[in-house]
């Protein structure tokens, strides 16, 4: 049963330069975006809407039975876009929690969706997101694979000291490969979003980083797997051959 409280946001442009117009190419029948919408349906947590600033992508949602919400095209990341969104879907202040799903990840599992939302069971969380241990080598050093640095609480979950591209902690151990989806309590989206970029979040080109310099808490469920991206060409094959077989 789905929580009134709780709303899924996904975010969605067709203004990617890698794989222009991606929300609305087609895997296994329907568009990407779509695939995203079922994935956070599947979650059963909340009302799920799309957040884009094309017409088309809003019709594509709909034809499908989605919801869709218009919004600015002038904003800077996701974050600025779902804050609108939500004020958009929820002027009365009803809904306690925001997750943002990234609209390129059509394969992202339901469960996952939801252990980043249980985070935020802990009151002193207010941001909730994932990571994967990082099982291939060479990707101990890829400045694209983002790192989840934190200490251990409980079961399988960290507490966010920082994130980085770098090959970080150092010596022997795990490292955790972070995947960028996020639940969101209300009230520390709408701080989120009306800090100014922080120092190293510039510097390291991590919005996330935002946050942590605000002293506001991450806590990373961990994951069996990092859902594929769809970026390039190449990704959104893999994709295919992915959700041919579902």
């Amino acid at each position: 049963m789905t929580d009134s409280r709780i709303l899924v946001l996904i975010p969605a442009r067709m203004a990617a330069t890698r794989l222009p117009g991606k929300p609305l190419l087609d895997i296994a029948g329907l568009p990407m975006i779509v695939h995203v919408l079922r994935r956070a349906e599947e979650a059963n947590i909340g009302r799920v809407a799309v957040a884009t600033d094309t017409v088309e992508i809003a019709d594509a949602v709909t034809a499908h039975g989605g919801e869709a919400v218009m919004t600015s095209p002038e904003h800077p990341s996701g974050s600025d876009r779902i804050y609108e969104a939500l004020r958009a879907l929820d002027a009365g202040g009803k809904i306690e929690v925001v997750v943002n799903v990234q609209g390129d990840l059509p394969t992202i599992p339901p469960a996952d969706i939801r252990a980043a939302v249980a985070l935020l069971d802990d009151p002193e969380v207010d941001i909730g997101t994932l990571a994967a241990e990082i099982r291939r080598e060479e990707e101990h050093a890829n400045p694209s694979v983002v790192k989840l640095i934190g200490s251990p609480t409980s079961g399988q979950r960290l507490r966010a000291l920082y994130f980085t591209r770098a090959t970080a902690p150092y010596g022997d151990g795990p490292r955790y490969h972070h995947i960028g989806l996020y639940a969101y309590r209300r009230e520390a989206l709408e701080r989120f979003v009306k800090l100014p970029p922080s120092v190293l979040e510039k510097r390291e080109k991590l919005e996330q980083l935002r946050a942590l310099e605000a002293g506001m808490r991450i806590d990373g469920a961990i994951v069996n797997s990092v859902p594929l991206g769809v970026d390039t060409p190449d990704d959104l094959e893999t994709a295919r051959k992915i959700l041919a077989k579902v």
